[in-house]
């Protein structure tokens, strides 16, 4: 209950933008192990065997997304990124689906709810982010201190998604919760796995009630972490 108390402040404040705006957070991270139990607890492994060569979201919210990824990501020759669900490193669930993304140089099947820790080097990346699948997350602070480590110094680390979902995936704490409590909890994320600028959130989508909604929240790794 602690968790759902905590994040009415976030319905409070109208606009996705305001969410994470000035939130007051508590000295412990508010979630209980329950919040991150799913309907389905079976293995995500097998869950995700029979490869899905689908999109999660409609076109209009992958247009959008991949817009906000042209405006924001740095255009160097040198950028490094990671993905869960871009170019360069990808970390996915299923090898067929990975295989078949023409524009990746390398990629790891890998379980994050089962190993959260990320096979790469500190300070390896510019960028990474996490594309409609940061619901799944069973042990978010782990995956998100992984992220810390593996970011470089102002790195930059974008969570998308929408609300849209397995929902018998998803955890408990997600599938309980409106559209605002989702930027709330996301925000929590990068506040308590600590290293992180204070996140932001950003509404990218792109056309309100008739098609999917688009969200993001954000944050870079401190310069001197």
């Amino acid at each position: 209950m602690a968790g759902k108390s905590f994040m009415a402040s976030a319905r409070q404040k109208g606009a996705i933008e305001q969410v994470l705006k000035n939130v007051e957070w508590p000295e412990q991270f508010p979630f209980r192990d329950e919040d991150f139990q799913r309907f389905d607890e079976s293995s995500d492994t097998l869950f995700y065997e029979m490869p899905r060569f689908v999109t999660h979201i409609d076109d209009q919210a992958i247009a959008a997304l991949t817009k906000y990824y042209s405006e924001v990501l740095p255009s160097s020759q040198s950028l490094r990124c990671w993905v869960q669900a871009r170019k360069d490193s990808w970390n996915g669930y299923d090898e067929d689906e990975l295989k078949r993304n023409p524009v990746l140089t390398e990629y790891v099947v890998q379980d994050l709810n089962i190993n959260p820790k990320l096979p790469f080097g500190d300070n390896t990346f510019d960028v990474i982010t996490n594309v409609v699948s940061v619901d799944y997350l069973t042990t978010p602070l782990d995956v998100f201190k992984e992220m810390y480590r593996v970011l470089k110094p102002v790195g930059l680390a974008i969570m998308s998604f929408s609300n849209r979902c397995f929902f018998t995936k998803a955890i408990s704490i997600w599938t309980s919760t409106g559209d605002a409590d989702h930027v709330m909890i996301v925000g929590s994320y990068f506040h308590y796995a600590g290293g992180f600028e204070p996140p932001q959130a950003v509404d990218i989508s792109p056309n309100p009630g008739r098609s999917d909604p688009m969200y993001i929240v954000y944050s870079s790794k401190l310069a001197t972490a």
